[in-house]
């Protein structure tokens, strides 16, 4: 049995055979086309040539004759001689070029009569002679020799004629010839062609669009494809090694299925004891395994399609993730997701995770739903709440009045105080007016969580904004050494909000960083636009804050550790936070210990966004 590489070789050669076989008669004819036109050319054409030009001499060696008959002796003299040198050199390349039959008897004869011819013309031309003897002479000899020079002349040009046409029919029979034999190579060499073409489509060709074919059906899933094998060379050896991989495929696919199985049962037990309600979904978001709590109060139950459920909140997240490829989370305690089942209420904060399909790759092949219960969290902030504000209004009453008995007392109408009694009440109104402070913080902060805080919005120029809130400050920094900047361009655009809540933010900040800063610091104020909203930023030269610390800042009650006497219970920048939360903006800080820290946050510019919305429901702060 021939291998692919025999069977190419064979055909190849066959081609190759015949193409050197042309090639081989392509030049053989060439040579002997070459070799009649050079016969042509060499052999006839000079001596055609000759002839010619010795009829051609010997007319003006007879014109010359003619000249001296009638007195011209010199011209006629010099006529001669020309035409004399010129037929002796025609002469001698025929006497050189003799290549037919009787070609060089006549060629000799033309050499005798022309010498003879040679030997008259002194005596016609004599000029001591009487014309009537040089005329005898010229009409009994010299004539005759004449037309017997040019008659054998012409019978030599003719001879040569006569053969020039004899090779030229020969060179065209041989170019026929070879034509013929050209294209009989031709056809045959494209028959072998065809031939060959399809013997290749026999060996070669069909059986790989057999394996292509078998290729595409395992690619489809069908490993239970069988290739023919009908031939030992190659592409047989191929077709067997292909099933061989088709059975060892079937073979893993077998185990797979066996582990795929068992790891799914295994998986589903484990996710039915897991407290969480959590959920896999495949790209078409449709629940492959899901928890106890997932199914019992989502319905998220295996073959269910996500959007079958009716939940507007979860497609969107589901879509974001498989186009993001990223994590979505959504913990705000706004966006959490509100439940009624087992008799009770719950919040879930949802968080969709992507599934790579492979390690390192980008791909995902499915989503993972996970739902985090904040009930407890809820249900804790809600009693954050309540006692903050009972206990808060419950402290109201006895504070007015412990602030008005101090009054009473420090005005002396219930009689006169000595020193020692004065600086004790006057230590006494000052904690109370602190208390009193922390109190209305814890109300405003609590007001502010809840949404029941009314803002009064309205235009506001943000140079004009930092002025009044940098006026207050400017005493305490005149005493402290410290510079204070307002750096807030006149034409930068007006914002939205409220600008009473707005001066408390800017107070806080700054207040912050006054005490921060030592002497010979600066505290500025600046303010730029950007992307529909304006960037304020209050920054100093003071201590700065620690990394550690800068992401708690804003955390209610948290106070930066080594800030030296504390002024308060660490509500400030939480209420900052969510006054700028109300107006739509947000708040942040950068800060390096040794250099300063940057406040910053942003409100939305007037004519471009819309007004914060607020709740109508404020309460009294009576």
């Amino acid at each position: 049995m021939f291998s692919i590489r025999q069977k190419l070789m064979l055909g190849f050669g066959g081609l190759l055979a015949i193409v050197a076989g042309i090639g081989v008669m392509t030049i053989l004819q060439i040579r002997h086309l070459g070799e009649a036109i050079d016969v042509i050319l060499r052999e006839n054409y000079r001596s055609v040539v000759a002839c010619q030009e010795m009829k051609e001499s010997l007319e003006r060696v007879e014109s010359g004759i003619v000249f001296t008959f009638l007195g011209a002796d010199a011209d006629g003299r010099h006529q001669i001689e020309d035409g004399m040198k010129q037929f002796s050199r025609a002469l001698t390349v025929e006497m050189g070029n003799i290549t037919l039959p009787g070609e060089g008897e006549k060629s000799r004869q033309l050499g005798d009569s022309y010498r003879a011819y040679s030997e008259i013309i002194p005596r016609v031309i004599d000029p001591s002679r009487t014309l009537e003897e040089r005329r005898l002479d010229y009409f009994s000899t010299l004539l005759p020799l004449f037309v017997q020079i040019k008659g054998l002349a012409q019978e030599i040009l003719e001879m040569n004629q006569a053969n020039m046409s004899e090779a030229n029919d020969a060179a065209r029979s041989q170019a026929d010839s070879a034509q013929r034999r050209m294209t009989i190579a031709i056809l045959a060499c494209a028959v072998a062609a065809v031939l060959f073409s399809l013997l290749i489509q026999r060996w070669i060709l069909d059986p790989i669009r057999q394996l292509i074919e078998s290729a595409n059906e395992v690619r489809r899933g069908n490993l239970e494809w069988v290739l023919e094998t009908g031939s030992r060379d190659e592409i047989g050896q191929l077709s067997e090694a292909f099933n061989s991989m088709a059975e060892g495929l079937r073979t893993i696919r077998r185990s797979e299925r066996l582990d795929l199985m068992r790891t799914r049962r295994a998986t589903g037990e484990v996710f039915k004891a897991l407290p969480s309600a959590i959920a896999v979904l495949d790209l078409d978001g449709r629940v492959e395994v899901a928890t106890g709590d997932a199914e019992r109060l989502f319905g998220l139950k295996p073959g269910v399609k996500v959007e079958d459920l009716g939940y507007d909140w979860l497609s969107p997240l589901i879509r974001r993730v498989q186009t993001e490829g990223r994590v979505v989370d959504v913990t705000a305690k706004e966006s959490c997701i509100q439940i009624f089942g087992d008799n009770r209420e719950y919040f879930f904060a949802p968080t969709v995770v992507p599934i790579q399909a492979e390690s390192g790759r980008d791909e995902i092949s499915g989503t993972a739903v996970i739902l985090k219960d904040m009930s407890q969290v809820r249900e804790q902030q809600e009693l954050k709440r309540s006692a903050v504000t009972t206990v808060s209004h419950q402290l109201r009453n006895p504070l007015t009045s412990i602030r008005m008995s101090i009054h009473l007392l420090l005005e002396e109408t219930l009689g006169p105080l000595n020193p020692k009694q004065a600086e004790l009440l006057v230590a006494a109104r000052e904690e109370s007016e602190r208390l009193t402070g922390i109190v209305e913080e814890l109300l405003d902060l609590n007001r502010m969580e809840s949404g029941r805080t009314l803002l009064d919005i309205d235009r506001i120029s943000p140079h004009q904004l930092a002025q009044d809130s940098l006026e207050p400050f400017q005493v305490e920094a005149r005493d402290k050494g410290v510079r204070l900047d307002n750096t807030v361009p006149d034409d930068v655009p007006e914002v939205l909000g409220d600008s009473k809540r707005l001066q408390h933010v800017l107070s806080n900040l700054l207040s912050n960083a006054l005490r921060f800063t030592g002497p010979g610091g600066a505290v500025s104020v600046s303010a730029e636009a950007e992307s529909g909203m304006v960037r304020f930023a209050v920054t100093d030269t003071g201590a700065g804050i620690v990394a550690d610390d800068v992401n708690r800042v804003f955390e209610p009650f948290y106070r930066v550790p080594g800030q030296g006497k504390p002024t308060g219970i660490g509500l400030g920048l939480a209420i900052v936070k969510e006054i700028i939360k109300t107006h739509g903006g947000s708040v942040g800080v950068n800060s390096t210990p040794g250099r300063g820290s940057m406040f910053w946050f942003t409100l939305p510019q007037a004519g471009i966004t819309s007004p914060p919305a607020a709740s109508p429901n404020e309460e009294s702060r009576g």
